[in-house]
């Protein structure tokens, strides 16, 4: 007689405890959750769950957004919701009041007590169903979450890191530009580069022009001293290099020649002066090598030091920080 397998039948009680020992195996530092599903704020990250065949956990349709919270105050919000809202209709999701998601993700910051992390909220069609379209009379899910924020390694900074070209193709436009949920070749890059020894990888388009690495922009100091940054119909336009645009615009006349976005050849990029990647986790960080071949003398340069210092200037001092009221 083959054997059978003997599962046991959960209570309510069971999947809570179960939850909460999840969390203890794993433990994290999410300090606060917003549900709409749940119609409030939950603070225990047992209780930070989304339904199974909610359409954003099995098809992959839903979009997100992430901001910095910088000494209790979220910096650039509305250029991210710009973003979210445009992610949300060109994946035909249906958006939420704007000021009311807005509100939303105010409050959950200051429920969460803490005043420097990362503040990152989706939208979902919602649950239903497990069909490929959305279940019919499916309400919208918008989630936030708070928490500590991506961290890097220092010696990104100080030494700077290197990159390798991906062997994954680039996402189309459509889906580039789009901050959708489905990250599977972002999630390859990243996996392939850290395989094989690197920090990073970066996509490449069909044209031989740089595209962008795994969740964050990729721009150069060329040789002629032009900062240079790819095209946005091809990559996300991140909110981070945006803003970065605008503040370099300083340097001209000191540290740069001019700013440029444009299609940039690989063979170009190779032999430029200085390399970064771009973003609001990262902020800047000197790429120094890719590929195995040094980017300029092999070391962070000065307009990477430039660059951050003016963006983390930006994000204390700015009149694009919004107040948290904890």
């Amino acid at each position: 007689m083959p054997s059978r397998t003997t599962l046991p039948l959960l209570t309510s009680a069971d999947v809570l405890a179960n939850l909460s020992a999840l969390r203890a195996r794993q433990p994290v530092g999410y300090s606060a959750f917003y549900s709409s599903q749940l119609g409030g704020i939950v603070s225990d990250p047992a209780l930070m769950v989304i339904p199974f065949d909610d359409h954003m956990v099995h098809r992959g349709h839903g979009v997100f957004d992430t901001a910095a919270l910088v000494a209790g105050r979220i910096y650039d919000l509305e250029a991210h919701l710009d973003r979210f809202v445009a992610s949300a209709e060109r994946s035909k999701l249906v958006v939420p009041p704007r000021g009311e998601m807005r509100d939303i993700i105010i409050a959950t910051a200051a429920a969460s007590g803490q005043r420097d992390g990362s503040i990152r909220y989706w939208l979902s069609s919602g649950p239903g169903s497990l069909e490929l379209s959305p279940a019919a009379g499916s309400q919208p899910g918008f989630f936030v979450m708070i928490f500590g924020g991506l961290s890097y390694p220092a010696r990104w900074y100080t030494e700077g890191l290197r990159v390798m070209t991906t062997t994954y193709p680039i996402k189309p436009s459509l889906y580039a530009i789009t901050k959708a949920t489905n990250y599977l070749p972002n999630v390859l890059m990243q996996m392939e580069a850290k395989e094989a020894g690197y920090d990073n990888g970066v996509f490449i388009d069909q044209n031989g022009n740089v595209g962008e690495g795994s969740n964050m922009n990729v721009a150069f100091v060329m040789d002629d001293g032009i900062f240079r940054h790819p095209k946005f119909d091809h990559v996300l336009a991140g909110c981070t290099s945006l803003r970065l645009l605008e503040l370099a615009r300083s340097l001209v006349g000191k540290e740069l020649r001019g700013v440029e976005v444009c299609d940039i050849a690989v063979g170009d990029a190779r032999a430029a002066r200085e390399m970064f990647l771009i973003g609001s986790s990262v902020k800047v960080a000197p790429v120094v090598g890719w590929d195995d071949r040094p980017i300029g003398d092999g070391k962070p340069g000065p307009v990477s030091r430039a660059l951050l210092a003016l963006l983390d200037n930006d994000m204390r001092t700015s009149d694009r920080l919004t107040d948290v009221p904890y």
